[in-house]
């Protein structure tokens, strides 16, 4: 999971950013989210235990703040 505040008024600019990164080996899922304070959201899935790639840090000055960057892995029911 991938979370970014853009800098005031840049939400378009970070969302547009974004999706426009290809992340190479292709996980089997990819959604996008956003949120208030121009926050956006990228969740990921993968079908591998070994090395995944990772979206980039954007652009300086497209933040508000530092990106912060999740790792779950999923449990039997």
């Amino acid at each position: 999971m991938w979370e970014a505040r853009a800098a005031e008024g840049r939400g378009a600019e970070l969302l547009d950013w974004v999706r426009g990164q290809k992340l190479d080996p292709a996980p089997v899922r990819r959604e996008t989210f956003t949120a208030a304070a121009d926050r956006v959201l990228v969740i990921t899935w993968w079908d591998t235990d070994g090395p995944i790639a990772e979206l980039p840090e954007p652009p300086a000055g497209l933040l508000h703040r530092p990106v912060h960057r999740w790792r779950f892995q999923r449990v039997p029911e």
